[in-house]
C-alpha cells in the first residue's frame, strides 16, 4: 500500500516529549518526502518552523522539532526569550579549546527521534520509510543530522556548521550529504559518507541570508527529491 499523508493529529501525542512545529505543502495530498529540522545549541524550533515556511519546498511535509533538553539557566542570556533547548546528552568543555563539547553524545536525542517521530509516526503509522526522510541541521543539530544520516540511510543530510560527531560513527554512510560552512571538517567528513558536498559563503557559522546561499540548498534538496 503507498503511504498515508501524516495528519497534525498524528503528531499532537509526541507534544509533551518532542514538541514540534509541522508545515504542510499545499495541498498536502502532494507529500512526496519528509523533512526534520533540528536547530542549534540554545535554541528552539520556532525559527526554523519560519525557515521552512520560507523555503516552501514542494511536496515537502516540514518537520521542525525542539531539543530533548533545556539549556542550564546559566548558559542563557538575561535578555533572550522563548525556549532554549539543545540536543546533548550532557554539556561539557572540550579540555583542547575550553569551550562546549561539540560532540556532547546524542544517545538520548537520536533515539527519541528516531523511535518516536521516524519510526512511531513516520514509519510504522504512516507507511513511510527511511529513505523518504531528509534531516536538517545547524550548528549542533547539524551534528545530529550527520550522526542519524551515519547510521541510517537517509534521503539526504545538510549541515550548517556542525561535524561528525565520532560518539555516532559506524561504518562508512552512502547517505547523500550537503555540509555548509564547514571549515577543516572537509576530510572527516569523506572519511565517513560516500556522497558530501561541499559549501561555503562569506562570513562565519551561520543560516542562508540571501539567494545565492540559499541556492546550493534549493539544488540539494531539488537533486535528492528526484531520487527514489
Amino acid at each position: 500500500m503507498p503511504p498515508r499523508i501524516p495528519t497534525q493529529a498524528d503528531f499532537t501525542p509526541l507534544q509533551s516529549t518532542l514538541p514540534l512545529t509541522t508545515h504542510f505543502p499545499s495541498p498536502p495530498e502532494s507529500t512526496t518526502a519528509i523533512l526534520i529540522l533540528l536547530h542549534g545549541l540554545g535554541d528552539s524550533e520556532i525559527p526554523f518552523a519560519s525557515f521552512a515556511r520560507n523555503l516552501n519546498l514542494p511536496g515537502v511535509l516540514a518537520i521542525s522539532v525542539r531539543g530533548t533538553s533545556p539549556l542550564p539557566p546559566s548558559l542563557i542570556d538575561d535578555s533572550a526569550t522563548g525556549p532554549h533547548s539543545h540536543w546533548g546528552d550532557d554539556l561539557t568543555l572540550d579540555s583542547n579549546t575550553g569551550e562546549l563539547d561539540p560532540d556532547p553524545g546524542f544517545r538520548r536525542a537520536s533515539e527519541r527521534l528516531m523511535n518516536e517521530l521516524i519510526r512511531g509516526v513516520i514509519i510504522d503509522k504512516c507507511g513511510w520509510e527511511m529513505s523518504d526522510v531528509l534531516v536538517f541541521g545547524f550548528g549542533q543539530g547539524g551534528s545530529l543530522a550527520l550522526g542519524m544520516g551515519m547510521q541510517h540511510t537517509l534521503k539526504g543530510v545538510v549541515t550548517i556548521g556542525g561535524g561528525v560527531p565520532r560518539s555516532m560513527a559506524g561504518g562508512k554512510s552512502d547517505t547523500f550529504v550537503l555540509a555548509c560552512q564547514v571549515d577543516g571538517m572537509e576530510e572527516d567528513l569523506r572519511r565517513w559518507f560516500t556522497n558530501v558536498q561541499i559549501v561555503k559563503w562569506a562570513g562565519g557559522v551561520r543560516m542562508p541570508r540571501d539567494r545565492e546561499e540559499v541556492f546550493p540548498l534549493m539544488k540539494f534538496f531539488a537533486d535528492r527529491l528526484r531520487s527514489f
